[in-house]
């Protein structure tokens, strides 16, 4: 996949409302993740209506899941955050990165 395409899933995966809650949540919640009901609960979802939500954002790279015993534990990928922001700005500015010194500190999340 091409880095244009990945980005413009990973986009795609957070251009709705109820994905982009979850993925601040799990962002929040950082490398310990959240269980779907715990994420459901945080949202006011009924967790069914979750589900298929938590899957674009795993097929996406953002999200990854492990399974825990009978959990399933959700966490946001922060590599994949990091390339996706560095991908946002890489080409900022045009020669100005004065201009972008404030995104400068964005591009290198970490938990």
């Amino acid at each position: 996949m091409t880095e244009l395409t990945e980005t413009l899933k990973q986009l795609s995966a957070l251009s709705q409302e109820t994905r982009l809650l979850a993925f601040r949540a799990l962002m929040q919640a950082g490398q310990e993740g959240l269980q779907a009901g715990a994420i459901a609960e945080q949202l006011e979802l009924a967790p069914n209506k979750l589900s298929g939500h938590l899957g674009i954002l795993v097929n996406s790279g953002l999200v990854s899941v492990e399974r825990d015993g009978r959990r399933m534990i959700y966490r946001a990928e922060i590599e994949a955050v990091n390339s996706l922001l560095s991908m946002l700005v890489e080409t900022c500015c045009n020669g100005h990165p004065e201009v972008c010194a404030p995104l400068a500190g964005l591009s290198k999340v970490s938990c």
